[in-house]
Formats: structure tokens, sequence, C-alpha cells
């Protein structure tokens, strides 16, 4: 499905990316649907490896949708190629935020659960890359618009970010503080962030304050779950802490 991303102005002239976005992937619930979340893979993989590890996991009311990233130049890579929701110089929360790639993906997320019924809770969650974009997601759905002024439309009830950073995290304060809508939604989004201490690609101590940043900025149901051992991938243990958090936060029935 090709994206394309907002409007830029420069020299009189306007610059707009297209993104192609790739394969979606489908994991439909086996019990009754409760819940939709969209789940983002992490820079250079797809929507497959991740549906195929959620559909193991004993949550039969949700239903995952794993779309996957368009190819594009990515800067960390010298310009080479990959499949990716952004670009990026580093992977961190130092790296430069790409505006126009990050409410594209965030806008194409929103678009996938445009159509599921009312009566649905929706998510977002995601690994390292796609992390990063859920939690912008989480930021966009707290102050009602996407970065780029147009407004966001998901209604999210949960957010999940794995080894993964806060983009645009220097200016969030000012943007959900103050603004009684935006603070409202921000207290009430609950949000799982799990980091490895022993994360080589993307270091602990970004999880940490991204987490620490979100809690500042007026999120109220922020969790950081820290392994000691885990490096850039995800184990048991983790998933295990998932399912049981989004049990809880999404009223999820269990086996029915």
């Amino acid at each position: 499905m090709s994206f394309s991303g907002p409007s830029v102005s420069s020299g009189g002239g306007t610059i707009r990316r297209a993104f192609q976005f790739g394969r979606t992937y489908v994991v439909r619930p086996k019990g009754k649907h409760q819940a939709t979340i969209v789940w983002l893979h992490g820079l250079g993989d797809n929507g497959n490896s991740w549906s195929s590890l959620l559909e193991t996991l004993p949550l039969r009311n949700i239903k995952w949708i794993c779309p996957t990233a368009p190819q594009q130049p990515i800067t960390l890579f010298g310009g080479f190629p990959s499949t990716a929701w952004c670009d990026v110089n580093e992977l961190s929360e130092n790296a430069n935020d790409d505006i126009e790639g990050l409410d594209a993906s965030a806008a194409y997320v929103a678009s996938l659960l445009a159509n599921e019924p009312p009566d649905i809770k929706l998510g977002v969650g995601g690994f390292s890359m796609g992390a990063a974009i859920s939690l912008y997601s989480a930021t966009c759905f707290a102050q009602g618009k996407y970065e780029n002024g147009s407004p966001y439309p998901a209604n999210l009830s949960a957010v999940v970010g794995l080894s993964g950073w806060l983009p645009c995290a220097k200016n969030l304060n000012s943007k959900i503080q103050g603004v009684n809508e935006a603070a409202n939604r921000a207290a009430s989004l609950p949000i799982l962030l799990c980091h490895g201490k022993g994360d080589d690609v993307v270091a602990y101590k970004f999880g940490e304050k991204s987490a620490n940043k979100l809690s500042s900025s007026g999120f109220q149901d922020v969790t950081l779950k820290s392994y000691s051992a885990l490096g850039h991938y995800t184990i048991p243990e983790e998933m295990n802490e998932l399912c049981a958090w989004l049990t809880s936060k999404l009223g999820l029935e269990g086996t029915s």
C-alpha cells in the first residue's frame, strides 16, 4: 500500500516522499475478539517474523496486525536501503527525528486500525524501531494530532515498546502539559516498556530515559520492565509479562 508523507515546502517548492508499505500479516483471534493491536517490527525485518511469534501467545482475544515497513535509504547504513519505519542516523533518543517518516508510519498504523468495530479496544506495539513508532503514536494520541498538525484519529487503549526509544522527546513536556485534553489522554493511556540491560544495539539507558520522559510529561500509567542479561531480542519471560500486562490493561477474558 502506498502512503504519501506530508507536504514540505522547500525554497518555494514542495517535496513529498512516497512510502510503499510492504505485506501485512494478520493473526486472527482464536476466541472472542476483544482487542486489535498493530505490531511493528524492527529495522531490516518484516511483519512475518513477529506474526509467527505472536500467534503462539496465549492471548485468544487479540487480533494482531503485523505490517511490513517500506524499503527506504537509511542514513545509519550510509544510504543503503532497508525496511524501516523512518530514517535514522543512530538507534537512540539522540537520533535525528525524521518527522515526515514518523508521521507517515504513525498514520499508516492508524489507518490499519480505522476499520475495527467500535467496541474493540485498540493498541500499538513494536520492537526496536517499531517500538519507537509505537511510542511516537502514543504521543500523537495524547496530543490529538501528528507532528505535522493533522488530527490523530485512533483511540488507543494500550501501547507497548520492546527494546526501543521515544522519538521527539525533547519538547514533549510542553506539548502535553497545560493542554487539558492532551494531559487527560496521556494520564489514562497504559504504556509498557521492556528493555534488556545487555542490549548493545539500543542501549538500556534509552529505554529508561524514555520511560522517565513519558512519566514526567504526564503519562501516569507507564511500566518499565528490565531484564539483566537480555540483549537486543526477546525471551519467554518478557513475552509472559507482555501477556499478563495486556490481559490486565485491556480487560481480556483470557481463555474464552
